[in-house]
């Protein structure tokens, strides 16, 4: 008996620890029974994914080539170096508009891009008034492209247009330069589709003051390093989505005395500080310029399966993978599950919008909600609930960042590097924090929440990454 226990490694000498998977009969049985059962949520892949999963992971440097991918990611070094036009910098003429998400024609765009879109035509005297502006479009009076094709992102909409003034970000270690729009604020703004009189008047105030101070700010101050920025406010509660209030203090702290200092009137200067520090949301567009850097010195690494992209249009989710070059892969965009302001519902909503989803690309955001317990008070749940979250995200990245560290989970890495063969292997789908629009060009913000993007987006480009040489 002694023998028979010692070959089975004590199993018979102590109380037996039950790990179940999949279907829940047996586990549902021992607990009627008292009996302990660590219950795995596992399911096998989806059917008609598996000769694409075993096609793509045994390929030879399959491995390899996911390491290089995110490796570079992780390696990014993105620095704000100016603020300039969108005209000047992007080389945008008039007329052109670019946008968030994959490509989308005026046709199948929804309401809030209606109105940003309407916003830019009224703010580049495109047209006199929105009726004006909406028939003009109508008719295809404008170019409409991705912000993503020109090395930009642009939170909620993302329109930009050649008067607006944008962030530069150059990654120092990789040499790739990345672009995105200055923070409007929250309520009713034109990247939630808004477009009235305050909604202009303020654009114009950002290229006529904001834009030219930040300007001389960065440019007295030198290259900015935000990665340091961001790796500080994820230990001071933001996880540099939806909460970026440290991360603002942060980065004003760094510009304000090259603000104060800059050659523009007193009354200037002051408006711009007192606009940014009462912006929460600030800091937002830097952290998506530098997500954006680092995710795209991991793009064009054969046979790699990183995601390097995750962006929305408010119809379509859409996600571009290193190994695939700048094939997009689009499903129908969610709408978020979150809290609401005022009466505003779910039937109030708009579908997921915006490129912001650039941060959870580069592992912060929703994959770093564990940093910030105190986000559930703006998108809903319970801080457990954003433990979860980031504990989840684990499962189905490549890596943890090593600047980018979650002091409740004693200081592990934020997950990065999302790999398309391990959701489609899990079922667990990127979580993303987000704004919520409302669905009437015009109405703004309406709420904050939660999403994720269609299964379907990953089983799409798990297939193509089979189907290459």
């Amino acid at each position: 008996m002694d023998d028979s226990r010692s070959r089975l490694g004590g199993l018979l000498a102590r109380e037996p620890r039950v790990v179940t998977a999949g279907v829940g009969v047996l586990a549902e049985a021992l607990e009627a029974q008292a009996v302990p059962v660590e219950a795995v949520d596992w399911r096998p892949p989806p059917e008609g994914t598996e000769d694409a999963l075993v096609a793509v992971m045994g390929r030879p440097g399959f491995i390899e080539a996911n390491e290089r991918a995110v490796g570079r990611m992780l390696s990014a070094r993105p620095h704000l170096v100016d603020v300039r036009p969108a005209g000047e910098v992007l080389g945008l003429e008039s007329g052109t508009f670019l946008h968030a998400g994959p490509p989308l024609e005026w046709e199948r765009a929804s309401g809030p891009m209606r109105g940003a879109l309407i916003g830019a035509m009224l703010l580049e005297g495109l047209a006199d008034t929105p009726e004006k502006a909406r028939e003009l479009l109508e008719k295809g009076a404008a170019t409409l492209d991705p912000c993503h094709h020109h090395g930009a992102v642009g939170p909620m909409a993302g329109v930009v247009s050649p008067s607006m003034w944008m962030l530069v970000v150059e990654d120092a270690e990789h040499g790739g330069t990345a672009y995105c729009s200055l923070n409007e604020g929250l309520g009713k703004v034109l990247r939630y589709g808004a477009y009235g009189p305050e909604v202009i008047e303020r654009l114009r105030w950002m290229s006529d003051v904001l834009g030219p101070v930040l300007r001389k700010a960065v440019r007295r101050h030198g290259p900015l390093d935000l990665l340091s920025i961001m790796a500080q406010a994820l230990q001071m509660g933001d996880e540099l989505h939806n909460r970026n209030r440290a991360a603002t203090s942060l980065f004003l702290r760094e510009l304000a005395p090259g603000m104060a200092e800059a050659d523009a009137p007193r009354d200037q200067v002051a408006e711009a500080l007192r606009f940014a520090g009462g912006n929460d949301h600030f800091f937002l567009n830097p952290a998506m310029a530098a997500a954006k850097a680092a995710a795209d010195a991991a793009r064009g690494v054969p046979g790699s399966s990183l995601v390097v992209a995750m962006a929305r249009n408010g119809t379509d989710f859409g996600i571009q993978v290193s190994g695939t070059g700048d094939r997009w892969f689009t499903g129908p965009a969610g709408v978020p599950d979150g809290l609401y302001l005022g009466a505003y519902g779910p039937d109030d909503a708009n579908p997921d919008i915006g490129d912001s989803a650039i941060t959870e690309t580069a592992g912060v955001g929703g994959f770093a909600l564990a940093a910030a317990p105190a986000i559930v008070r703006f998108v809903g749940g319970e801080v457990p609930d954003a433990l979860a979250a980031t504990q989840r995200m684990y499962e189905i990245t490549l890596a943890e960042h090593p600047a980018l560290q979650i002091p409740l989970l004693s200081f592990r890495g934020t997950p990065c590097g999302i790999d398309v063969t391990k959701v489609v292997r899990t079922g667990i789908l990127p979580v993303i924090d987000t704004g919520i629009a409302g669905r009437e060009a015009g109405v703004g913000q309406v709420g904050a929440g939660l999403v994720s993007p269609p299964a379907t987006v990953f089983q799409d480009a798990l297939h193509a990454l089979a189907e290459l040489p």
